[in-house]
C-alpha cells in the first residue's frame, strides 16, 4: 500500500473531540475542515478550524447524521479524508463505505470491519471464533418479544437487554424483575432506534460485582497490531462512564497478560487497522468476558495518551496515510497513572438532568495553584468557552479534566485539586459529584464496580434556606461593590444598614434580611430568615467563609436568575426583591411539565385513561437519554398535549391528571 498523504481532513464532528483532532492534525501541517449545525455557528470548533461549512438544522440527524451533507461538505472543502471522531457517524459502516467510494481516505478500520465488530451480535460470534470468551445469553436472528421472553427466563434474572449497534449506554436495560421485560424491551428498542438507526437487541447475563476494562489497540495496514495496555473504567452510571483511569490497579498480571492478548488475538482476527478499543467485564476471581470492540477512538483516550506518550490521533491520521508503525510491542511502556473525569452540565440532585445555559463563568483553575502542588501534570480537553451555549440538541459534556501523577494516589489528588478549584456559574455541573467519588473510600480502595454509583447517593443538595441566605448575603456584596461609600445610594446610609431581599429558590420565596458590616480586608454580611435563622458570611474579595470553610467563589446573571458556583455547590435564584408579587404556592399537582427542552418520542395515556401515581405518561428524549414523565397522582387524565414527534420547550404544558379523591404524589424521574 502506498503512503497517501492527508492535505486537508474534514472533522465529522462537533465540541471537544473535534478540537482534539484539529490539534493533532495542525501538528502534522494537516488543514483542517469542521461541519457544524445552525446550532453550532459559532462553536468553538468552528472558530479553530481552517475552514468550516454548515451541513444543517440543529438536529444531529439533519445534520451531524446525515451522510449525504458530509459529502457535499467534502466536494465543497476540497478536504481528501475524514476522521468522524467518536458518536455520531464514527462506527457506521455506511459511512466508512461512503467516503471510500468517493475516493476518500476514512481516518479509521474499513467498513467491512466496522460493520462486523459494530454489530454487537456478529462481535460475539467472532470473538467465540477466536477463542475469547463471552457473557453467557442470546444472540440469535430471531427477536420476536415471545422468544427473548423465553429466552430471558432461561437466562434468568439479573440480565441486559442490549442494543446490537452502537454503545456509551444507549438501547441498554437491566431487567431484575420480568415483570419488567416488555416496557424495558419497549425502551431499549426505541432508544437505540433513534440513536443508532437499528432497534435490533440482543439479552446477556448480567455479571454482578464486574470490573469494567478495556484495551486499547493501535494497528497498521502491514499486520502489525499493538496493545497500548489497558483503562479501568468501572466507575459509570447508568451504564454511562464518569471516571476512567489508566492503568487498572485492581488486576493481578495473569489477568492483565490474557487482556492484552485476548485483544490482540481478536484485533488480529478481524483485520483491525487503526485505533480501536476491547472492552471486558472482569469478575472477582480474575475471569474475563468479552463485552464489545469500539472501532473508533474512545472518548477516555487521554489517560492513555499520557501514561504511554503516544499521540492516538496523529497514529490514526498517519495509519489512515498508509504508513507502517514504527513502533514495536516492547517499545510501549506504561509510566505513572492518569485518570480523567467527564465534566458535564447535569444537575446530579435532579436525577441528573441534562442543563442548558449560558456558561457565564467558566475556569476551569488554569492557575490552580493547588493543582501544581499534587499533581505533575494536567489536561483539560473541553470544547466551549466562557460565554458559550450548552445547546438542547446534543450530548451535555462541557469537555474531560485529565490528570497525570506518578502514582495513583497523586493522579487521584491532582484530579480532585482541579475539579475543586474550577468555578462554573451559568449552568449547574456535576463537578461536586465527580469529586465526592474521587474521595469516597470505595473509589480510593479500588473497590468501585460497574453497580456502584448506580446504589450511591449524590451529594444532597444544600438547602434551599441555605441558598437563599448565601444568595442575598453575596448580592449584597454586589450592591456594596457598586455603592462602595455610604450616602451613595437613597437606600444605605451607614455601612451597618439593614436591607431585604427576596429570593426565589426552586420556586419558593425567602424573604432575607442583611446587615452588612465592614472589616478590615473585606465584609461580614449577617444573614436571617424570619429573625430566627441566622448565617454570617466573610468575604474578602472572590471568596466566602461559612461556617470555617472559606471558598472562592463565581457568580453570573442571564438577567432574571443568579447563578452561583460556590464551590461544593451551584445556586441558581432569582431576586424577586422589586417584582410584582406574586403566588409562590407550591400547587399544581397534576399538571405535567417537560423537564426540559426535548422531543416527544412515545405517550401511553390517552384523555380519560385512569392513571396511579408512578404510571407512565409520555418519554421525552432529550440530548440523546429518554426521560420517563410520570403521573404524579392518582387521577383521570383530563387533557394530553404531548404527540409524538413534538418538540417542546422545558417546562411546556404536557397534560393535566383530575385528581382522586385521595393521591399519593412522587417525583417525575
Amino acid at each position: 500500500m502506498s503512503i497517501k498523504p492527508i492535505k486537508r481532513l474534514l472533522i465529522a464532528n462537533r465540541g471537544e473531540i473535534a478540537i482534539r483532532i484539529i490539534r493533532a492534525a495542525k501538528k502534522l501541517g494537516i488543514q483542517t475542515v469542521a461541519v457544524y449545525s445552525e446550532a453550532d455557528a459559532i462553536a468553538q470548533h468552528v472558530k479553530q478550524a481552517d475552514q468550516a461549512i454548515c451541513i444543517g438544522l440543529a438536529p444531529a440527524a439533519q445534520s451531524y447524521l446525515s451522510i449525504a451533507n458530509i459529502l457535499d461538505a467534502m466536494k465543497a472543502s476540497g478536504a481528501d479524508a475524514v476522521h468522524p471522531g467518536y458518536g455520531f457517524l464514527s462506527e457506521n459502516a455506511d459511512f466508512a463505505k461512503a467516503i471510500t467510494d468517493a475516493g476518500h481516505i476514512f481516518v479509521g478500520p474499513s467498513a467491512d470491519v466496522i460493520a462486523k465488530m459494530g454489530d454487537k451480535r456478529a462481535a460475539r460470534h467472532i470473538a467465540q471464533a477466536a477463542g475469547v470468551p463471552v457473557v453467557p445469553g442470546y444472540d440469535g436472528e430471531d427477536t420476536d418479544d415471545a422468544l427473548l421472553l423465553a429466552e430471558a427466563n432461561r437466562i434468568g434474572t439479573p440480565l441486559m437487554i442490549k442494543a446490537t449497534a452502537g454503545g456509551g449506554g444507549r438501547g441498554l436495560r437491566r431487567i431484575d424483575e420480568m415483570s419488567e421485560f416488555h416496557e424495558a424491551l419497549r425502551s431499549a428498542r426505541r432508544e437505540a432506534g433513534a440513536a443508532f438507526g437499528s432497534s435490533a437487541v440482543m439479552l446477556e447475563r448480567m455479571i454482578e460485582s464486574a470490573r469494567h476494562v478495556e484495551v486499547q489497540i493501535l494497528a497498521d495496514t502491514f499486520g502489525t497490531v499493538l496493545h497500548l495496555y489497558e483503562r479501568d473504567c468501572s466507575a459509570q452510571r447508568r451504564h454511562q462512564k464518569v471516571i476512567e483511569e489508566a492503568p487498572c490497579s485492581t488486576i493481578d498480571d495473569k489477568t492483565r497478560d490474557g487482556l492484552l492478548t485476548a485483544a490482540v488475538k481478536l484485533a488480529e482476527s478481524v483485520g483491525y487497522t487503526g485505533a480501536g478499543t476491547v472492552e471486558f467485564l472482569v469478575d472477582e476471581a480474575g475471569d474475563f468476558y468479552f463485552l464489545e470492540m469500539n472501532t473508533r477512538l474512545q472518548v477516555e483516550h487521554p489517560v492513555t495518551e499520557m501514561i504511554t506518550g503516544i499521540d492516538l490521533v496523529a497514529a490514526q491520521i498517519e495509519v489512515a496515510e498508509g504508513r507502517k508503525l514504527e513502533l514495536v510491542q516492547e517499545d510501549i511502556t506504561i509510566r505513572g497513572h492518569a485518570v480523567e473525569a467527564r465534566l458535564y452540565a447535569e444537575d446530579p440532585s435532579n436525577g441528573f438532568m441534562p442543563q442548558t445555559g449560558t456558561l457565564g463563568h467558566f475556569d476551569l483553575a488554569q492557575c490552580g495553584a493547588g493543582v501544581a502542588k499534587v499533581c505533575a501534570n494536567v489536561r483539560r480537553d473541553c470544547g466551549v468557552i466562557e460565554g458559550d451555549t450548552v445547546s438542547p440538541f446534543y450530548d451535555p459534556m462541557l469537555g474531560k479534566l485529565i490528570a497525570y501523577g506518578d502514582t495513583r494516589d497523586s493522579a487521584i489528588a491532582g484530579l480532585s485539586a482541579l475539579l475543586r478549584d474550577s468555578r462554573i456559574a451559568g449552568v449547574t455541573t456535576n463537578k461536586a459529584y465527580l469529586n465526592s467519588i474521587l474521595g469516597s473510600d470505595e473509589f480510593r480502595s479500588g473497590k468501585t464496580r460497574t453497580h456502584s454509583l448506580d446504589s450511591a447517593e449524590p451529594q444532597p443538595p444544600m438547602s434551599t434556606e441555605v441558598q437563599a441566605m448565601l444568595a442575598a448575603a453575596l448580592l449584597e456584596l454586589q450592591a456594596l461593590v457598586a455603592c462602595p461609600m455610604p450616602g451613595l445610594a437613597a437606600w444605605r446610609t451607614n455601612f451597618d444598614a439593614h436591607d431585604r431581599f427576596i429570593i426565589e429558590v426552586d420556586g419558593q420565596r425567602y424573604p432575607v434580611d442583611v446587615t452588612p458590616v465592614q472589616t478590615e480586608n473585606g465584609w461580614q454580611i449577617n444573614s436571617s430568615l424570619d429573625h430566627k435563622t441566622k448565617q454570617t458570611v466573610c468575604i474578602e474579595e472572590n471568596t466566602y467563609r461559612l461556617d470555617g470553610k472559606k471558598e472562592r467563589f463565581a457568580r453570573y446573571s442571564n438577567g432574571t436568575h443568579q447563578y452561583f458556583d460556590i464551590g461544593d455547590h451551584h445556586i441558581a435564584v432569582r431576586d424577586i426583591t422589586h417584582a410584582p408579587a406574586e403566588n409562590s404556592a407550591k400547587g399544581g399537582t397534576g399538571i405535567l411539565k417537560a423537564p426540559m427542552d426535548g422531543q416527544v418520542v412515545a405517550v401511553a395515556v390517552e384523555t380519560g385513561t385512569h392513571v396511579n401515581a408512578g404510571d407512565l405518561i409520555c418519554v421525552i428524549e432529550a440530548m440523546k437519554m429518554e426521560h420517563h414523565i410520570r403521573a404524579d397522582m392518582n387521577g383521570t387524565v383530563s387533557d394530553i398535549q404531548a404527540k409524538v414527534g413534538d418538540q417542546v420547550k422545558s417546562r411546556a404544558h404536557l397534560g393535566t391528571i383530575k385528581p382522586d379523591t385521595s393521591n399519593t404524589r412522587i417525583e417525575n424521574s
